[in-house]
């Protein structure tokens, strides 16, 4: 009996992951292929699909199912916390109505085309009024979930479980003056650095014939996943076994879009080491935001920017691009290590980074608390960007208006990317402490680190909170040590 009352809330729980699904598809698709004519049908199917999901998961029979299973008495320790976290998910989706749901997606499918129209012509105005209405129903969405201390704290309880909004103030506190100094010695080390060494004539084709080598070779796999171009890369799952990159080009840069797949296929590589029966249920999805950049920041930085694996690529991507055979490991790799300020933060180098994120970090806090208007963004922005860069952003395309998050709803958690950099840096230092690891590391051979990461991380799902992954797989809990340890050591040391 406790075995059948767990397997009908997984049908269930499974029916309304084929409907989540299946409006990923479509989201996909208007990212990346969808004729711009389409958008008011296609804001109709996502809302629809949107409100029938959450209703499959609010209703009675859910509740009934949890509650069925809740009396069982489950011996195995992961369908007890998927019974536990399910439960914790209906209380939580059961406090948000339906026709707010649908009316979020509605407004998601305009607000992105809007979005990408005001990004083209750095009009803030043009995307204004998208964000008032989307920050209208997070604010409503948090106060119908409650939070202990402020909404912030409701909407970033939803990418990362456990975390509260003042731990995350008080550790980008204490990271700031050490970020901002390396930051400092970073881009002033870097002014020695030729800036345009590595520009030249990158034809998309080749450069996604090396992306997909590069993709492959880390262990992304091809026959669950591809690659496509958007004009904001990111990573999305459409099933269990249908994981999706996009990477936009630089004809004068390789790297621009090579690096951009590598965090991406961390993120896809997460998604494909997931258990693949569990799709839809806490034990198989990822633990959180924080956890899921961990990865992408991993294979971008810590193996993508690293001297073993440019001795593998360099030679490779010179028979792809023959003008590469002038320039020496050395200085390609001052090259790609080189640090300046930044007005867009997906191409932002690592020593500065995380000061992209405290910005974003502030500016959605003082949003969603109402202490900052609308209408007041890109001014605070610039202003914030002013004290922390140095320099003020020339347009809103370059400004406010260079994420594609807000117009997705994804208010409440900019602060998983600095905590996924900590995060990879602590998996990554402890990863080489195993001799075998560290010695196939050097080699450019990473299915021993990626079987690790496996065991560690990807196999423990959602069903555990990101302290407890962090825990298990590296002795501690998150900390800054390891990150600061590296920036140090690849930028001022």
């Amino acid at each position: 009996m406790p075995a059948a009352a767990y397997d009908q809330l997984c049908d269930h729980v499974r029916e309304v992951a084929l409907l989540a699904s299946t409006e990923s598809i479509l989201s996909w698709d208007q990212e990346t292929h969808m004729p711009a004519k389409a958008l008011p049908f296609r804001a109709r199917q996502m809302s629809w699909l949107s409100g029938r999901a959450h209703a499959l998961a609010t209703g009675r029979m859910m509740q009934k199912l949890i509650h069925q299973a809740q009396a069982s008495r489950l011996r195995q320790p992961v369908q007890a916390a998927n019974v536990r976290i399910l439960a914790e998910d209906y209380e939580r989706n059961a406090r948000i109505p339906n026709r707010l749901v649908v009316e979020e997606s509605e407004l998601t499918a305009h607000a992105k085309h809007a979005w990408v129209e005001a990004r083209k012509t750095s009009d803030f105005s043009l995307f204004a009024p998208h964000l008032e209405k989307l920050l209208g129903i997070a604010r409503r969405k948090a106060d119908l979930w409650g939070y202990a201390e402020e909404p912030y704290d409701a909407l970033l309880h939803g990418y990362e479980r456990g975390t509260r909004t003042r731990e995350v103030a008080a550790l980008f506190a204490k990271l700031k003056p050490d970020l901002a100094e390396i930051a400092r010695n970073a881009v002033e080390r870097g002014r020695s650095i030729r800036p345009n060494l590595l520009r030249g004539s990158y034809p998309v084709a080749k450069q996604q014939l090396l992306n997909a080598e590069i993709a492959a070779s880390i262990g992304f796999d091809f026959e669950a996943g591809r690659i496509d171009t958007t004009a904001h890369p990111f990573c999305t799952t459409l099933g269990p076994r249908d994981v999706r990159l996009t990477t936009r080009y630089d004809e004068r840069d390789f790297t621009s879009s090579l690096f951009g797949v590598l965090h991406e296929a961390g993120h896809g590589l997460y998604e494909q080491g997931l258990p693949e029966n569990d799709f839809g249920l806490p034990s198989g999805r990822a633990c959180s935001l924080g956890i899921h950049e961990s990865q992408s920041r991993l294979w971008e930085n810590h193996v993508g920017r690293s001297r073993p694996f440019w001795e593998k690529w360099l030679p490779r991507a010179a028979e792809i691009f023959p003008h590469l055979r002038r320039i020496g490991l050395d200085d390609f790799l001052k090259a790609v290590h080189r640090s300046e300020y930044s007005f867009i933060r997906v191409e932002a180098d690592e020593a500065t980074y995380d000061l992209h994120i405290l910005l974003r970090f502030e500016i959605e806090r003082r949003m969603i608390s109402g202490a900052l208007s609308v209408k007041d963004v890109p001014e605070a922005w610039n202003a914030l960007f002013k004290e922390l860069f140095g320099m003020t952003p020339p347009d809103a395309a370059r400004g406010c208006l260079q994420d594609i998050h807000w117009s997705m709803g994804g208010l409440g958690y900019f602060a998983t990317y600095t905590l996924g950099n900590l995060n990879a840096a602590q998996l990554f230092a402890t990863a080489r402490k195993q001799r075998r690891i560290a010695s196939s590391i050097d080699r450019a051979d990473y299915a021993p680190l990626l079987s690790w990461l496996r065991e560690k991380v990807h196999a423990q799902g959602g069903s555990i909170l990101p302290g407890e992954v962090m825990k298990t797989a590296t002795g501690s809990s998150t900390n800054a040590r390891h990150h600061l340890r590296h920036l140090r050591s690849r930028f001022v040391d």
